[in-house]
């Protein structure tokens, strides 16, 4: 059986350098290099990293294509629209951090967080043209407890290539169903900003948008983004924060610098 992926995110990455140590994986379908950082020069998706890495072959088309047939298509994190004559060339089947049809599109693991859900997980299901909608061939299910988007992205990934090293070679589809289906919005700037009046809802949005992106707020005067922080007696207290053009500090450094 061949296997290509296609993929472009960190999660993605994480998902194709676990999965390689059981399946050979014949080529990466990523999207092009683009420009990263604050220099924002450009670079290449972590997918691909993780590729070049492994020995993998990469193609970087704008509009998807397969290069070479493959018997399966891994799609996790992609990022582009893959059209209809593409899924009717081989099975293609996507893996999805959340516990469909809950959270539904771009943004699942930090709308769960946002949320307050007390379990996600990860569903392998097949790609159709609908978003995130097709038929289920594995669901599992983890507590989020007090993890930040990157521990929820890192079980994901690890639970991820269980599933598909058991499900990928003879999969059995069951419908998804439409009750319960939720939409997960991308990440907005309002998104970011802290509402210190509502410490629950800040606590969660610092871990939803831990590491990756970064929740903020203002103290004493400056702009802050707070990347750590924990609940006591119902009071947010920040832990790690980096005020605006210093790098990441604890707290308390903060506080004797704003002193």
């Amino acid at each position: 059986m061949r296997v290509a992926f296609a993929g472009t995110a960190p999660l993605a990455a994480d998902v194709l350098e676990r999965f390689a140590e059981s399946q050979p994986i014949a080529y990466l379908l990523t999207r092009p290099d683009a420009p990263r950082g604050r220099g924002r020069a450009s670079g290449p998706p972590p997918a691909k990293e993780a590729a070049e890495r492994l020995g993998i072959a990469v193609h970087q088309p704008e509009r998807p294509t397969l290069p070479e047939p493959v018997d399966r298509v891994v799609v996790c994190a992609y990022g582009l629209y893959i059209p209809p004559r593409l899924l009717a060339q081989s099975l293609w089947v996507n893996v999805h951090p959340s516990l469909l049809p809950r959270w539904r599109g771009a943004a699942p693991v930090e709308r769960a967080i946002l949320a307050g859900d007390a379990e996600t997980g990860v569903t392998i299901h097949r790609t159709v043209e609908e978003l995130d909608a097709g038929p289920i061939a594995a669901q599992d299910a983890f507590a989020v407890g007090e993890l930040d988007a990157g521990g929820v992205y890192e079980r994901s990934a690890e639970l991820a290539a269980r599933q598909l090293a058991s499900v990928l070679d003879d999969p059995v589809f069951t419908p998804q169903s439409e009750d319960g289906a939720t939409y997960a919005e991308k990440i907005t700037p309002d998104d970011r900003r802290l509402d210190l009046a509502d410490p629950l809802d800040a606590w969660r949005r610092v871990r939803a948008l831990s590491p990756h992106i970064g929740a903020w707020t203002t103290m004493h005067g400056r702009r802050v983004t707070v990347w750590r922080a924990r609940l006591e007696d119902g009071a947010f207290v920040p832990e790690i924060v980096q005020p605006e053009g210093r790098k990441q500090m604890s707290y308390d450094e903060y506080l004797r610098g704003a002193r």
